[in-house]
């Protein structure tokens, strides 16, 4: 079940907003039963359908929406907005205030419902916790905002907590990360395009460095 998180406080300013590119998020009927694909559960499946079962990997999404919902940047209320698009081009709307299912089954069974049902409400409640919403990313995203790309193999290599020091409070920041096992992200919409480490990071670990170094800068403990 998805539920609010009560310990999220009201929405504040100044705040950030994620994209997540290139989700592994697909639903296919396997069996008697739709099923979210991914690499440990369908292997055979994907690859008598001429599918690479490494890209299958809906696990990294799941854990790069836990790194931004539990980070005390959002719990502190600055996270303005978390928005999921997926490889086969769904665009998905994410609460800030929702609190995701920790395993990976229970996230799976929520991704399908919401893939089939195109949105999740809160228990008791109408506000949409989870909503497929129309594209692109880029009709949703604050006006003027500066979005900026991430990727290993950016010859910009920055350091996260300098580079966002550099904006002002009156710039909203966009962060766009990639949440796929393999490839980078398209660069069309971004306006940057850094690396922040000299290694190769999980989504998930980018996102921790980008909200600790934000946390630093408002304060947030």
């Amino acid at each position: 079940m998805v539920t609010l998180d009560p310990g999220v406080a009201e929405k504040a300013k100044p705040g950030i907003t994620f994209v997540l590119e290139r989700a592994s998020l697909e639903v296919a009927k396997v069996g008697k039963k739709y099923q979210l694909l991914n690499s440990d559960d369908h292997p055979n499946f994907l690859r008598k359908h001429g599918r690479d079962p490494a890209e299958y990997r809906p696990d990294i999404v799941h854990q790069a929406m836990l790194a931004v919902l539990d980070s005390p940047l959002n719990k502190a209320g600055r996270l303005k907005a978390l928005y999921v698009s997926t490889e086969k081009g769904v665009l998905i709307q994410v609460n800030p205030h929702v609190r995701l299912p920790r395993t990976f089954k229970r996230f799976s069974g929520i991704m399908l419902q919401l893939l089939q049902k195109l949105s999740i409400s809160a228990t008791g409640s109408r506000e949409k916790l989870l909503r497929v919403i129309k594209k692109p990313v880029t009709r949703h995203l604050p006006v003027n905002s500066r979005k900026i790309g991430l990727s290993y193999s950016s010859p910009k290599l920055k350091n996260i907590r300098d580079y966002v020091d550099d904006y002002s409070d009156d710039v909203d920041l966009v962060f766009v990360v990639g949440a796929m096992a393999h490839g980078k992200i398209d660069q069309e919409y971004t306006d940057d395009f850094i690396a922040v480490s000299g290694y190769q990071l999980s989504a998930a670990c980018c996102i921790g460095r980008i909200c600790n170094a934000l946390e630093l800068k408002w304060k947030i403990l």
